[in-house]
């Protein structure tokens, strides 16, 4: 799988510690908790996975033509606004 990883998504890496390795583990093994299929110019979707205790969303954009996944984000998400099992934002 070719990954490209937008400015965004690198300049995030960096300050959040998150590193090219982990990000593949999520996009390979992760689990799609979201889609938006109204994004431009690909749709996207928000996964989940877990390094070890660590929960990750990552933002992907798949371009099938080319055969890459887009990153446009990454974060660990803040438990004030998921609940525990970082699958659903609370309310």
């Amino acid at each position: 799988m070719n990954i490209t990883f937008r400015v965004h998504a690198i300049q995030r890496m960096a300050l959040r510690k998150i590193s090219v390795e982990e990000f593949r583990q999520v996009l390979t093994l992760g689990e799609t908790i979201a889609t938006y299929p109204e994004d431009k110019p690909f749709s996207s979707r928000l996964m989940l996975g877990w390094i070890g205790n660590r929960p990750l969303h990552v933002v992907a954009a798949s371009d099938a033509v080319a055969g890459e996944e887009i990153v446009i984000t990454a974060y660990e998400p803040d438990p004030k606004e998921w609940e525990p099992d970082c699958r659903r934002r609370t309310k």
